[in-house]
């Protein structure tokens, strides 16, 4: 048997255009049945509008009726006879026309009778060859919208177009390369917008009119997955189905507003779209019963993105028939989170967006627990501390004092701002917070706005202590936090110490005091860090400018802090001159150098060494002998060295025997009594040996 194969089925320009156009009707009419107002103009050789601006030819029965009267478009006609230019004419004047709303406030004997903006968009779709083509469109209407601006000004019944969205969409067959280039909205003038999207007929039309219709009118997408329906051919089993609808996007709020994690894992992009659409799982179904009601936050009207699908229709007939569906969003730390709930009311398709959050209805959650009972490390008592440092109290004043109101709140708010300019909210993200042994006073002082220079010593003193607990290798200690197992290391506290006290001292940056105890701190670190990059072998040498700071506020201290530290240039201990090298030797040392370490270098005329033994009476070195070879308290490895190898000379003398027995080479034994066998002829035994 012969088959004869059926003739490909097309589609033409016309009747791509038209279905797109009624779609994009549809969906703006489902969501939203009063208010949005649209106009069908048609032209190819004269010009035909379609409707009006009235409500009851707003609708698709009466769209579908119209365009089936005119009929599809005369192919006899040529490329001259036809003109867009026309259309876009009458669809300009179309949108000076006032509709009934815009009539009514105008002419209502309210303020605002005089303040109806006309904010309009129009949406051409057309075929045409090349970019000069779409640049004369735009010119042409720029031109046409200003001349009828200036009609309608002159009009009472006109009403002017305040600003105009031009989209153009050129649309081409599917075996031909199109040569027109989009692009997206720039503004032609102050009342004009334009952008040009370049389509292909076969599907891409219908496609770029539901995309652009989500910015159009502030839409979003929504995909409800696992939709679970029986199979035409087999009734006993069943298949999951996803179905796309278009909602307002303020039904997506809670999610966006929710964690950003979990709303950037179920937004996804559809095959075959450009747009993102949020994905939520369908639930076990319920009948919609007021027993049942749920705490919802929003509710909008939606509607199917492709209508005529099965999985749409059933959706759809489910809804209509009484029942609800709750629906799920996953979220990226396991688990889901019922979301969102479609029903039916009146006829109509609801999606009911539930609260995700504490109801009002239940006990506010405690501050311990934090938002939503995740965060339980607030800095309560020092939020107490804080408020009560900043507590205002009302005073009563002249009514001359009247006028420095505006300047005792300004002062206030500057005094807030400076004191939390830097303020970690939780225990958890602090750690100078969490150390106030150790860096008080140093937090308090520098949120005042002047310090005195006591406070600035007392601010240098806490981060010289700082370091010397450091340099003890002490480590810093914090409060636990909740944390299990071993906390961070010791270096790491240190340098995240460092860190955040660096960031709170440039916070508070107020005076040039504030500003020398950051100097304090940056000079420490640097030659701190240097220190470890060197190694301890030639840092001493570069510690003594500490060691001097420290002796000099050791002595400001005993002095009552009233004096000054003493000079560099002063004399040290002995009339010896602290100027220059020689100042080394007398420098007092600093907690930061071990108990074991070496001193300093010794000069001048200490740096002679003289063997041991020689000099003084004692046998001590050329030094004295209760200081060590380098002016130091404590003998050093070359002390030790030294009195070992120039004692060699000074040991008594050995032995004879021991001597005689080496010249003989019988080793370090020596025979004692040697002629005892020939002086008593007898006596027996032989000479003891000993060694």
């Amino acid at each position: 048997m012969c088959f004869i194969p059926l003739a490909p089925i097309s589609k033409s320009l016309w009747t791509c255009c038209v279905e797109a156009a009624v779609e994009y009707c549809r969906i703006v009419w489902d969501i939203f049945p009063q208010g949005k107002l649209i106009r069908f103009v048609v032209n190819d050789s004269a010009v035909q509008i379609l409707n009006s601006w009235s409500s009851q030819q707003q609708n698709l029965p009466y769209l579908l009726n119209a365009l089936s009267n005119i009929g599809v478009p005369n192919t006899r006609l040529s490329s001259r006879d036809c003109s867009i230019f026309y259309g876009l004419k009458s669809a300009i004047e179309a949108l000076c026309e006032c509709s009934d709303i815009q009539h009514e406030r105008r002419t209502s004997l309210t303020e605002n009778a005089s303040k109806v903006l006309n904010r309009c968009r129009v949406i051409c779709i057309t075929s045409t060859i090349d970019n000069s083509s779409i640049k004369s469109f735009e010119e042409y209407f720029q031109n046409i919208l200003i001349q009828q601006n200036k009609i309608a000004a002159g009009s009472d019944h006109l009403i002017t177009v305040h600003h105009c969205h031009l989209v153009i969409l050129n649309v081409y067959p599917n075996n031909v390369e199109s040569q027109v280039t989009g692009h997206p909205p720039k503004d032609m003038s102050a009342i004009l917008t334009t952008e040009v999207h370049s389509v292909k007929a076969g599907g891409q039309v219908a496609s770029k009119l539901s995309h652009l219709i989500l910015s159009h009118y502030n839409l979003a997408s929504t995909t409800v997955t696992g939709i679970p329906m029986k199979e035409e051919q087999n009734a006993s089993s069943s298949a999951n189905y996803d179905v796309e609808i278009f909602h307002p996007s303020a039904a997506h709020n809670s999610i966006i507003k929710g964690n950003a994690a979990d709303a950037v894992q179920i937004r996804t992009v559809r095959e075959g779209t450009d747009y993102e659409t949020v994905t939520l799982k369908w639930c076990t179904p319920r009948s919609c019963s007021a027993s049942e009601l749920q705490n919802c936050t929003a509710v909008h009207r939606i509607t199917p993105v492709d209508v005529n699908s099965r999985p749409s229709s059933c959706l759809i007939n489910f809804l209509l028939n009484g029942r609800s569906v709750m629906l799920e969003m996953a979220r990226k730390s396991g688990g889901k989170m019922t979301s969102h709930l479609l029903a039916a009311h009146g006829g109509e398709i609801f999606i009911h967006a539930l609260s995700t959050s504490r109801s009002v209805l239940e006990e506010p959650p405690s501050i311990s627990e934090g938002c939503g009972g995740r965060v339980t490390d607030y800095r309560i008592p020092d939020f107490g501390l804080l408020m009560q440092s900043n507590k205002l109290a009302p005073l009563k004043r002249s009514k001359a004092d009247a006028g420095d109101e505006e300047c005792m709140v300004k002062r206030m708010r500057e005094r807030l701002e400076r004191q939390t300019k830097y303020w970690p909210m939780t225990i958890s993200g602090t750690l100078i917070f969490n150390l106030k042994t150790c860096v008080e006073p140093l937090t308090t002082l520098l949120l005042q706005e002047e310090l005195s220079d006591e406070e600035v010593v007392q601010c240098k003193q806490v981060v010289y202590n700082l370091m010397g607990l450091e340099a003890k290798h002490e480590p810093l200690q914090t409060p636990s936090m909740g944390q299990r197992g071993k906390g961070p290391k010791r270096e790491e506290q240190y340098r995240t110490m460092w860190s955040e006290l660096e960031v709170f001292m440039r916070a508070n940056m107020h005076s040039e005091q504030h500003q020398r105890v950051l100097n304090c701190l940056l000079e420490c670190r640097n030659k701190t860090d240097e220190d470890r990059a060197k190694g301890p072998a030639s840092v001493k040498e570069e510690r003594v400018g500490l060691n001097q700071a420290l002796r000099e506020f050791g002595m400001f201290g005993e002095a009552g802090g009233g004096g000054t530290p003493p000079q560099e240039g002063s004399a040290s201990q002995g009339g010896a001159p602290t100027g220059g090298a020689g100042a080394r030797a007398t420098v007092i040392r600093a907690t930061t150098d071990s108990p074991m370490s070496p001193p300093p270098h010794a000069t001048g005329a200490s740096s002679t060494l003289l063997p041991f033994g020689a000099g003084n009476g004692r046998g001590g070195s050329g030094l004295s002998s209760s200081r060590g070879l380098l002016g130091g308290t404590t003998r050093t490895l070359l002390d030790l060295w030294i009195r070992k190898t120039s004692g060699v000379g000074s040991r008594r003398a050995e032995f004879s025997g021991r001597l005689q027995a080496e010249a003989q080479g019988t080793g370090l034994m020596a025979k004692l009594y040697t002629s005892l066998k020939s002086e008593g002829g007898g006596g027996g035994g032989g000479g003891g040996a000993i060694e």
